[in-house]
């Protein structure tokens, strides 16, 4: 695992899912690998009143119910739909429950404008078709198909960002689960086997871009995912995040737990002033979300480690915050300006700390960028 830049859930967690596994003897649905209570306990963590002879680690902060919601309908063989802002953590739970349920995470299609029906059904090796013809060894499976032919669970990222063609196609898969190819003349229908099923995820800042049909929606349980406000779940899952990114990168640098709660108070002040805004023009162009949290404390971090010296500073993390934020020239630079004249700069003289020196790096980023 060490030479994978990054491992799906199931090879970094594979020790634990094994031991999971060994000690679970509840029913399970199909050719489910983890009953429903192991999966939800893999993803949310153990409990004292579990009952286990080891802890499990929380590894996706949220409420309960989104998890539970999404078991039981992957229970049903029904599709579900994990939909939010983006960074709210929607692949993050995807993979999680195909990494417990089918113990492969990796049969996954990306929807984009380019993704076409042959991305969800299948295509053909041209070479072999021309020396032996169309038949299944000549034929390329699709995620998706593969994930039917084994009983598993598939993966649609992006749903609202691929075309009506492809939606419509993956109706039919919902519905008859079947994949027909009229190239064959015989064995020219590839079955589901129980246990398949399909977790799409879709941005809900996307709406607009390819709305889902009436017929698709009627295929999916919802599940919405909102952004994490919370703080402390919040703060847990900025600290979950960033403890493996150091443990990736083998950085020994300390974060201070002031310097995480001027990111957590940063981000909820800004998100307050989006909520009031008048008009897009006064937003910033980010979603504010805990994942966006985590890449500025990620940014600040490397940054610390490479050019500082070797210890995380307010000022590093406010240039990194500007950094990341200001996508926009120069309406998010005017807010993210505006953001530490009215509130960073009142607060820096009434609290100190690390306000500050936060208020001075935010100034020479905004400067610098200007």
């Amino acid at each position: 695992m060490s030479d994978l830049l990054r491992a799906p859930a199931e090879i970094k967690y594979a020790e634990e899912l094994d031991w999971l596994e060994s000690v679970d003897d509840a029913p399970k649905p199909f050719s489910w690998r983890l009953s429903p209570k192991m999966v939800r306990l893999f993803i949310l963590g153990s409990e004292r009143a579990d009952g286990l002879d080891r802890e499990i680690p929380q590894k996706w902060y949220g409420d309960r119910s989104f998890v539970e919601r999404s078991i039981v309908t992957l229970a049903s063989d029904r599709g579900l739909l994990l939909i939010g802002d983006p960074g709210t953590g929607k692949s993050w739970l995807a993979e999680l429950l195909s990494a417990a349920i089918s113990r492969n995470s990796t049969r996954v299609v990306q929807g984009t404008a380019g993704t076409t029906e042959d991305h969800i059904k299948y295509s053909w090796n041209v070479s072999m078709v021309i020396s032996k013809g169309q038949s299944r060894e000549s034929m390329i499976p699709s995620p998706i198909m593969t994930a039917m032919e084994t009983g598993t669970i598939g993966r649609f990222e992006e749903l609202t960002r691929s075309t009506s063609d492809v939606q419509d196609a993956l109706i039919s898969i919902l519905s008859e689960k079947y994949i027909s190819v009229p190239e064959m003349d015989s064995d020219n229908i590839v079955f589901a086997k129980p246990g398949f099923s399909v977790i799409a995820t879709a941005n809900s800042r996307d709406r607009g871009v390819n709305d889902l049909s009436s017929a698709l929606k009627r295929r999916f349980n919802f599940v919405r995912i909102p952004v994490v406000t919370n703080k402390k779940s919040e703060a847990e899952i900025v600290r979950f995040r960033t403890e493996e990114l150091l443990r990736r990168h083998q950085i020994d640098l300390d974060v201070p737990p002031t310097l995480l709660d001027v990111l957590l108070q940063s981000f909820a002040d800004l998100r307050a002033s989006s909520a009031a805004a008048g008009s897009d023009d006064e937003k910033l162009e980010s979603a504010l979300s805990s994942a966006e949290q985590i890449g500025v404390l990620e940014d600040a971090i490397l940054h610390s480690n490479f050019f500082g010296e070797r210890a995380l500073t307010a000022r590093t993390l406010a240039s990194s915050l500007v950094g990341s934020l200001a996508r926009r020239e120069p309406e998010d630079l005017a807010i993210l300006n505006k953001y530490l004249h009215g509130v960073v700069e009142p607060r820096s003289k009434e609290e100190g700390g690390s306000w500050p020196e936060f208020l001075e790096g935010g100034r020479d980023a905004i400067a610098t960028l200007s």
